[in-house]
């Protein structure tokens, strides 16, 4: 038998094993089905950043650095600000990474981020306009996945939300002759609200909250939503090719609204540390 026939007969195997153990609302790592990983969070890490997070969840460790510049607007949003997020898979984070340009997972990872802080009004990009249509304030995010064991995706969302959270920048203004200047004074970007992700994996036809890497490689389909302060449905994301039933994505969202209240404190509690600093 191959190696690659031996690797698919052992995750089918494995797939089985996760089933029974879901059925009885039990998995490998005896967490429950809508238990999140330890997650922890330090902002302020990158000196030279205007806002910077490193974020674990389990295992998976990602940091998020954000760069405050002046730039032009988009034609379609002449009067606003600009937010771009990007991520990088490091090639020690790993076995599966390689060095060059992002792959499509790296892609969609950071398209998946940017919507939800856009979509949920997190930063008010019309604030940030300084010469509409000419110079606005441009937000930049790079994220660096370190380590990777299972869902990226809210692990990147966390550390991006937490660093603009925190980022602090020079207040810009336009003088009497046109000519944008800065201030001494120190200001934080216009922030309205803390946007959460939560991710679920569907095996079989169990829904569970934070997949590990182990459980992603034998997921029949995933769902982010992201939700905003209030509650509401901002963003979402289906990946993989198994599908979703509506009952099942009913569930998915009232999981995800209690444990974004519960993630928003963990970020709310390190954005307030990171204030009193």
């Amino acid at each position: 038998m191959s190696a690659v026939k031996k690797s698919i007969v052992v995750e089918q195997l494995r797939k089985v094993q996760m089933i029974e153990l879901l059925s009885k609302e039990k998995r490998l790592d005896n967490r429950g089905l809508t238990d999140f990983r330890p997650i922890t969070m330090e902002t302020g890490i990158i000196e030279k950043a205007n806002g910077s997070a490193r974020v674990q969840v389990g295992n998976t460790q990602v940091i998020a650095g954000v760069k405050i510049e002046i730039g032009d607007p988009f034609p379609d949003t002449p009067d606003k600000g600009l937010l771009v997020v990007n991520t990088e898979v490091l090639p020690l984070a790993s076995a599966y990474a390689e060095p060059g340009p992002p792959d499509e997972d790296a892609i969609e990872l950071a398209r998946v981020v940017d919507r939800g802080v856009r979509e949920s009004h997190m930063i008010d990009l019309s604030k940030l306009a300084l010469i509409p249509g000419k110079k606005v304030l441009a937000v930049f995010v790079d994220v660096n996945v370190l380590n990777t064991d299972g869902n990226l995706l809210d692990a990147t969302s966390y550390a991006t939300v937490a660093s603009i959270a925190t980022s602090k920048m020079p207040r810009f203004y336009v003088d009497e002759n046109g000519q944008i200047k800065q201030s001494d004074e120190i200001i934080s970007l216009p922030i309205d609200g803390i946007p959460v992700s939560v991710t679920m994996a569907r095996i079989g036809d169990t829904l569970i909250v934070d997949p590990t890497s182990e459980e992603e490689a034998v997921m029949d389909a995933r769902i982010t939503l992201v939700l905003d302060e209030d509650g509401n449905l901002c963003a979402g994301q289906k990946g993989q090719p198994g599908t979703l039933t509506f009952d099942q994505v009913k569930l998915a969202t009232n999981i995800a609204k209690v444990k974004a209240k519960e993630i928003r404190e963990i970020i709310k509690g390190e954005i307030m540390k990171d204030a009193r600093s």
